[in-house]
């Protein structure tokens, strides 16, 4: 899990959503890629009420739209306690983009961003 942290006058909510139906699997339960079990479920923990009722809205909007052919399973519940990983997790994939996790898994999901969110980036 990722805390992100932003301003709503300057990057929605909904945008946020939107990087992340685009960057990882919404449909498999308890996996992302290779790695399993329920630290690696597809869940949105939000801070208010309007983000809540934004990202069910959100996920019901993807179910209609038919974009997967297996039905979304990302839960969508208010953060309670959050906690930081360790010191080394912080800036990885910067850190370590030419390793084999970074190209074979985060490089590829990227690259899908910057190809269907183009109007996010800054090149």
């Amino acid at each position: 899990v990722v805390q992100i942290s932003f301003d709503p006058d300057v990057l929605s909510f909904g945008t946020l959503l939107e990087v992340f139906f685009t960057i990882h699997d919404p449909t498999t339960r308890d996996r992302q890629g290779g790695d399993v079990g329920t630290q690696y479920r597809s869940i949105i923990l939000y801070t208010d009420s309007d983000q809540g009722r934004t990202a069910e809205e959100a996920i019901r909007e993807l179910e209609a739209e038919g974009r997967w052919p297996d039905p979304i399973v990302t839960e969508a519940a208010p953060l309670k306690d959050f906690y930081s990983a360790e010191p080394e997790h912080d800036d990885y994939y910067r850190r370590n983009a030419e390793q084999p996790y970074c190209q074979a898994v985060i490089s590829p999901k990227l690259a899908q961003a910057r190809t269907r969110l183009k109007h996010l980036f800054l090149d």
